[in-house]
């Protein structure tokens, strides 16, 4: 079992229960999904080497392989055809969803330069928490020399919570390192 899973079900679970006066296990916030997005510049788009190589270093850093994202309809002033692949998207769920968020919590944000915390307002008043992430090289799995384009993506961490405050005290018990105040 995944050690972020553990913490969950051992500690975090009593916590809550404990603080908020949930009755039933399975009315305590937990985290549905992890989305995991790239978007994609036109230029870049029309490249099919670059863009399976983001590709693969996306399936790399989420362990999943993505899926991709066609504009719905032409937009002459941005260079934009139907169907056009204008972004890349994996959707994490179960054993997956916990590693990634393991390694992004453990590894991944420590490494980001003058990193103090994510702010209180990453997490939105339905109790998801989004993060952008500027260069993908601050993954382990990507290897600087190899990778052709560097490119930034944005995580949303989807929960099941009713409230900002739930979201935020599932979070901090987790160990996500949002700063407060």
């Amino acid at each position: 079992m995944n050690n972020l899973k553990k913490k969950y079900i051992e500690e975090v679970v009593p916590k809550m229960k404990e603080k908020f006066g949930y009755t039933n296990i399975l009315s305590v916030p937990k985290i549905k999904k992890t989305v995991v997005n790239i978007g994609i510049n036109v230029d870049i788009s029309k490249d099919k080497n670059i863009l399976e190589d983001i590709a693969k270093n996306l399936a790399l850093i989420t362990g999943q392989k993505p899926a991709p994202r066609q504009a719905k309809k032409a937009i002459a002033g941005f260079k934009i055809r139907q169907g056009m692949t204008l972004g890349l998207k994996v959707t994490l769920r179960g054993y997956r969803m916990y590693d990634f968020l393991s390694r992004l919590v453990n590894i991944v944000l420590p490494r980001t330069r003058d990193f103090r915390g994510l702010n209180l307002s990453c997490v939105d008043q339905s109790g998801n928490l989004n993060i952008g992430i500027k260069e993908c090289i601050i993954f382990p799995e990507i290897s600087q020399e190899k990778i052709k384009k560097n490119f930034g993506l944005e995580v949303s961490i989807v929960t099941d919570s009713k409230s900002k405050e739930e979201s935020l005290e599932l979070f901090n018990l987790l160990g996500f390192p949002i700063k407060h105040g």
